[in-house]
């Protein structure tokens, strides 16, 4: 082989390698990035009886019960610890509140509601973008808990917020420029950003199954 042809060959194996170090680097600083965001946030999920349109109707009806406490509640919070201490002084209050609802629409479904860590795929909103990963959330289970669940963040309280305010609502809760920019920026480099969260945390998932 002559020696340009080689000497080509190897600069193109210096090029793959310089670019597999620079998605590895990016992914680890996505991954960082999206591991600091999910410690500063609280999300609400609940989980409704079945699909029936019966049941997720119920199901909103009991969302918009316990945002109706949560978001006074949590408006005083300076950061997730204190959110986190005041939802889970109030967890039976949450409860009653929600079983009030379940009654008054001519249900009898129990109604559990813990605050604990769960593990998110990426997901949408108006404004705004979640990566997927481990986060604090409040998980309301309605019944059987088979039904299509709904899922959003009450802190910082970006379900609350219009698509415009998000920025300045997450970064009165502390969250950085960085992770602001993380969940807002609809550009390809956000995009990659995500994807590689994401494909960093099903690795993750596979090496410690």
């Amino acid at each position: 082989m002559k020696a340009g042809k080689i000497g080509r060959l190897k600069l193109v194996e210096i090029i793959l390698l310089l670019v597999l170090a620079g998605f590895l680097t990016s992914g680890a600083l996505a991954l960082q990035t999206g591991q600091e965001l999910s410690d500063k946030v609280v999300r609400l999920h609940v989980l409704a009886n079945s699909d029936s349109e019966e049941d997720q109707a119920l199901k909103l009806k009991v969302r918009d019960r316990l945002l109706a406490c949560m978001e006074p509640l949590l408006a005083g919070a300076a950061d997730r610890r204190e959110a986190e201490a005041l939802l889970r002084g109030r967890i039976l209050e949450l409860e009653q509140l929600a079983a009030e609802e379940i009654r008054a629409n001519g249900y009898e479904y129990s109604v559990a509601i813990e605050l604990e860590d769960t593990v998110f795929p990426t997901r949408e909103y108006d404004g705004f973008t979640l990566p997927a990963g481990k986060y604090l959330a409040l998980r309301v289970l309605i019944g059987a808990g088979e039904g299509q669940n709904w899922w959003c963040v009450v802190f910082p309280p970006l379900c609350a917020a219009v698509s415009a305010e998000v920025p300045e609502t997450a970064l009165a809760a502390g969250l950085t420029f960085d992770q602001v920019g993380l969940i807002t920026e609809k550009d390809q480099g956000y995009v990659l950003k995500s994807k590689l969260v994401e494909f960093w945390r099903e690795l993750e998932g596979m090496l410690e199954g």
